[in-house]
């Protein structure tokens, strides 16, 4: 018998991201775990584009924390928008496929 502990296998996400409600100027953190073999690579998307992290751009307020998740490290929000609000999805990719999570909401608390 093969040992099954040794095969790969696709993505599975285990934490889904909730929404949450933060105030403008505040940190915040959109929960992704996912588990897979070889250990699956994470992307975020929000509102169907992929939310870029300080790993593409040293400036950007957004981590990807070695887990999964998203940090951010404070809730940008001016008179002209409000580039962090909207719908966030993470999705973990390996060369056997890749799983979405659920749809989490990020809203700025009301001015």
């Amino acid at each position: 018998g093969s040992n099954s502990q040794l095969e790969d296998t696709a993505p599975r996400i285990v934490e889904h991201p909730t929404d949450v409600l933060v105030s403008k100027g505040e940190p915040a953190t959109l929960s992704c775990k996912a588990e897979g073999r070889p250990p699956p690579v994470v992307e975020w998307y929000k509102d169907g584009e992929r939310v870029e992290t300080d790993r593409e751009d040293p400036r950007s307020h957004r981590t990807l924390l070695p887990g999964g998740s998203l940090f951010f490290l404070r809730i940008l929000h001016g008179r002209r928008g409000k580039p962090d609000e909207g719908v966030y999805v993470c999705v973990a990719r390996n060369y056997l496929g890749e799983a979405t999570s659920r749809n989490a909401s990020l809203e700025v608390a009301g001015e």
